[in-house]
């Protein structure tokens, strides 16, 4: 089991993760010239590599060994890939000030390991060599509910106990999503977010398009504006609503009138009021979409579709203060599955994607189990209530 520890972020709300280190810092080398600090990018000559070698003059560790342990950690980060092609010889020495027989130490004891592969005249490569990587991951959650306590569970549960997870909460907030990720996303196997924003969200891709994409797993949506190639456990809103409405059309016939609640200042993606007009007017329903639930009248011939729990709770509070039946005069069909719905009403009819699946398989996209962007499985559960 993961042990947890809290603290409150600068909203006041109680924010829990394993207990594990936030961060791990890696020493850069750094130039200064006439012009000012420079890194190795500046010079273009296997710079991403370069960038992976640590030396500290101060360590009592020699040097070889710095430059060995720099490179394998580099791979175990999978910073480092089959096939990278090391820096020659004369570059490290330029780059840290060394001594020719200290990188060929270094590059000896690589060889010795079969980590890295030497072709004459052509220089020296990663091989396919499987070296232990020890995975740590950087997840981030959009919010804390039920349904991503579920998400985390499974997730958590297929790793393992032993992979560390360091575990934040943004609040669908996109300034404290800007505060965190740039501050505490270093060090990592994997990157693991789920990003939903009240606004700001179209800014959230230039920061996530920092992130290596081999090392990022996007869960729930997937992200317009994000470039190369990432993987993702991901939502299909439009369409998964469109199936769900078309599974449950039979039981729909018998109201004139569908009300989707959807809140306006909401998370919550364009794509299901795309797909819920696609569907009404594929169908013939008439369409309503209700912002506020606690200003609306209730009305009979009409189905409901609620996102929100609590708009869920005023819905059903309402309702009773009118003579309509639900599941004849009305209806009531529910986002997102909880243990509670079976029991409101003798059953609340959900649509709901399958929360511990996208757990599992987004973990399973961090071991390498499964990999691409694979479309989680999306549900009609049939009760009373429609």
């Amino acid at each position: 089991m993961h042990r947890f520890a809290g603290v409150r972020d600068q909203y006041g709300t109680f924010v829990v993760w394993p207990k594990r280190k936030l961060w791990q810092l890696r020493l850069l080398p750094i130039h200064l010239t006439e012009t000012g600090l420079e890194t190795p990018a500046r010079f273009g000559i296997t710079a991403p590599m370069l960038q992976q070698i640590a030396i500290n003059d101060f360590s009592s560790t020699p040097k070889y060994l710095q430059i060995y342990n720099s490179i394998t950690e580099g791979i175990r980060n999978k910073d480092i890939l089959p096939g990278d092609k090391l820096p020659s010889i004369f570059e490290v020495c330029a780059e840290f000030d060394v001594s020719k027989r200290t990188v060929e130490r270094a590059y000896d004891l690589l060889k010795e390991k079969k980590v890295i592969e030497s072709t004459k005249g052509k220089g020296s490569y990663i091989s396919d060599l499987e070296i232990n990587r020890a995975l740590k991951v950087f997840l981030l959650f959009n919010k804390l509910s039920a349904h991503k306590k579920i998400i985390y569970d499974a997730f958590t549960d297929e790793l393992g106990p032993d992979v560390p997870i360091d575990f934040f909460i943004y609040n669908n907030d996109f300034r404290l999503f800007k505060t965190i990720l740039p501050n505490h996303a270093h060090g990592y196997t994997h990157y693991v977010i789920i990003p939903h924003f009240y606004e700001g969200g179209e800014r959230a891709v230039d920061l996530i398009n920092t992130l290596p994409k081999h090392k990022l797993v996007v869960m729930d949506k997937l992200i317009n504006g994000l470039t190369g190639k990432y993987s993702a456990v991901y939502q299909d809103f439009e369409n998964d609503l469109v199936q769900a409405l078309v599974s449950a059309l039979p039981l729909l016939r018998k109201y004139a009138t569908l009300n989707l609640l959807f809140p306006e200042y909401t998370y919550h993606p364009e794509g299901i009021v795309a797909g819920f007009h696609r569907f009404c007017t594929d169908y013939g329903f008439k369409a309503l979409v209700t912002p506020d639930i606690t200003s609306a009248d209730i009305l009979p011939d009409c189905a409901y579709i609620n996102l929100m729990e609590e708009d869920l709770v005023t819905l059903i509070k309402k309702i009773k203060e009118t003579p309509y039946q639900v599941g004849r005069e009305v209806g009531i069909l529910s986002y997102n599955e909880t243990p509670l719905k079976e029991l409101l009403l003798d059953g609340i009819t959900v649509i709901s994607t399958d929360f511990a699946q996208m757990g599992r398989t987004a973990a399973q996209l961090v071991t390498g189990k499964v990999n691409g962007q694979i479309k989680n499985p999306f549900q009609l559960t049939v009760r009373k209530s429609l």
